[in-house]
């Protein structure tokens, strides 16, 4: 097969699984690893090593080359060529992919001259963004986030939040929720804000500093200004939703000095994305 009918039939293998949905692997990938279930791969590959995540975060651009910190479901590929077998450019990957892509909706958001290229797709509710890096001759990473908010496990409780202050001098808020990089409160932070409330209301006297915390990535700087409009949105909220008095509220941003667990996960990350409550 020459060079020049090999990237529109390989695109069209590849579109077509990615119409399918269906995952796939090969003899000699890495145990446990298969094909995304939208995304096939260039023949004479095989998968290296793969990684799936519940929820974390990858690094994405547009076309101003400005960072994009997507969430949700994440899965890492790595393809290696086999031992023996041609390999194929960098244009025959990145083109194939965004031919396929392209196929099903989707659009191609930056390509640097580095061998790698972003894609966003929409399927249905859900929205799929792909990172291609193309390292040739030895291979490929794909990275594919399933972009959706984290399932809250941990929530806000008015008794728990109180005894924490008695307790502890300090009360960690989960269940406060915001898009990332903004400081608008997303409407499933409604319960949460209702307990620190019901705190507030029990407990007339009470006044309390609203600390707004984030984890480490990104600026310091733009982490401390975002952690302090995150806190006098919950502020705001306090006050014009549930009635608490002004003077009983102060909010402050400390960014990512004080975490709570370490930011190597995105486990960690999450806990440390907080507000807290202190008595003052």
């Amino acid at each position: 097969m020459s060079n020049r009918t090999f990237p529109t039939l390989t695109g069209l293998l590849l579109a077509l699984c990615l119409l399918s949905g269906s995952a796939w692997a090969a003899p000699g990938d890495a145990d446990g690893c298969q094909d995304h279930p939208l995304l096939s791969r260039m023949p004479t590959y095989l998968i290296e090593r793969c990684e799936t995540h519940d929820f974390d975060q990858h690094t994405f651009y547009n076309a101003k080359r400005e960072e994009l910190k997507i969430e949700g479901k994440l899965f890492e590929i790595r393809y290696a060529q086999q031992t023996g077998k041609t390999g194929v450019t960098r244009l025959q990957i990145l083109r194939n992919y965004d031919n396929a892509i392209s196929k099903i909706g989707g659009t191609q958001v930056y390509r640097d001259d580095d061998g790698n290229g972003y894609w966003r797709v929409s399927r249905g509710s859900k929205e799929v963004w792909v990172h291609i890096n193309a390292y040739i001759p030895e291979g490929w990473m794909l990275t594919v986030v399933e972009r959706e908010a984290m399932q809250q496990d941990v929530t806000a409780d008015a008794a728990a939040l109180a005894g924490d202050l008695q307790a502890l001098g300090h009360a960690a808020v989960y269940g406060i929720l915001f898009d990332t990089g903004l400081a608008v409160l997303k409407p499933a932070s409604a319960p949460a804000l209702a307990e620190v409330a019901k705190v507030m209301k029990n407990n007339s006297s009470l006044q309390v500093s609203v600390v707004g915390h984030t984890d480490n990535v990104g600026e310091l700087e733009a982490n401390l200004k975002l952690s302090l409009a995150r806190a006098n949105a919950v502020v705001a909220a306090l006050i014009g939703e549930h009635g608490i008095a002004a003077n009983r509220l102060k909010g402050y941003g400390v960014g990512s000095l004080a975490p709570v667990a370490s930011n190597g996960s995105e486990a960690g990350r999450a806990k440390n994305r907080r507000v807290e409550l202190v008595p003052r």
